[in-house]
């Protein structure tokens, strides 16, 4: 039996976020600036005699968008050969931090090698999947655009860390959609430029149009979001369709000792560095991209 491929699916921050008028399929066509944080799920895959699938950090579902990775390389290639996946969880679900569409990415990586689906087709798969799942099979920093499937990669950027605190609330994409739609979609005011790390102020005004919809359904995000500004003296940003919050620092040490400094009962608090690739191999015979 081969031995097993352990990868890290790490996270993704929205650092903007422009929505546009919902088209006349539904979807809402977006411009993004996203990055790859060093937050990450391990996911731990192998062939095997039969089908398994863990998870731990949240509750086990098949509809987990991993195991629903598999599924589609499996429907791709015209396999059933079994396969386990055990999937450690640490980055926040209902988040706003693609957490989900890391991991699916990192499976359909790692399931296309083991499996035999050409790379040519894995970009079709993973848009099938969800809109961030794309990016995801990237990563690093890049400029996404329409549905999540124009991807311009961009040169990274480092030199900063971000402090992220997830608040206590779970919130669906979808109702941060159709609250954004009620509102008539509102354009959120751009974070200040002289607080933005020296090498994104090129990409100013960074936004997100999603926030007034999520602190509109929510409002203790507002209140996290004003509270860990006025503890961290800095503006603080929200990513996705939120509920997690984040502000950008001069190193992880100063980032840790932010998160360190938060009000009680946060899902979620932790400091991570930007890194150029949506996944890594840990352990296995497979490389991540560089």
């Amino acid at each position: 039996m081969p031995d097993p491929i352990t990868v890290d699916a790490y996270a993704k921050l929205n650092l903007g976020l422009v929505v546009g008028r919902r088209d006349h399929d539904g979807f809402h066509p977006l411009t993004s600036l996203v990055q790859s944080v060093s937050l990450a799920d391990r996911l731990v895959i192998q062939l095997t005699d039969e089908d398994d699938f863990t998870v731990t950090g949240m509750a086990e579902s098949e509809e987990n968008l991993a195991w629903q990775a598999l599924q589609a390389v499996r429907s791709e290639v015209g396999s059933d050969r079994p396969v386990t996946i055990a999937l450690q969880k640490s980055i926040a679900v209902a988040a706003g931090l693609g957490g989900g569409s890391a991991d699916a990415a990192a499976v359909l990586a790692v399931a296309a090698r083991l499996l035999g689906l050409p790379e040519d087709r894995l970009a079709a798969v993973a848009g099938a999947l969800g809109s961030d799942v794309p990016f995801c099979l990237i990563g690093g920093l890049a400029l996404i655009q329409g549905r999540g499937e124009q991807i311009t990669s961009q040169e990274p950027v480092g030199e900063y860390a971000v402090g992220i605190v997830v608040p206590p609330v779970e919130l669906s994409t979808r109702a941060v959609y159709l609250k954004w739609d009620e509102l008539d979609g509102p354009a959120a005011g751009a974070f200040p430029t002289s607080h933005l790390p020296p090498g994104l102020r090129s990409f100013e005004p960074l936004r997100n149009d999603l926030q007034p919809a999520a602190e509109t359904l929510a409002p203790e995000v507002a209140a996290w979001r004003d509270e860990l500004s006025g503890r961290w003296g800095r503006p603080v940003a929200m990513t996705g369709s939120g509920p997690a919050l984040f502000a950008y620092f001069l190193d992880e040490d100063e980032a840790r000792a932010a998160v360190a400094d938060r009000p009680a009962g946060a899902r979620s608090a932790q400091a991570a560095l930007p890194v150029v690739r949506g996944w890594r191999e840990v352990t296995g015979t497979l490389a991540g991209p560089e």
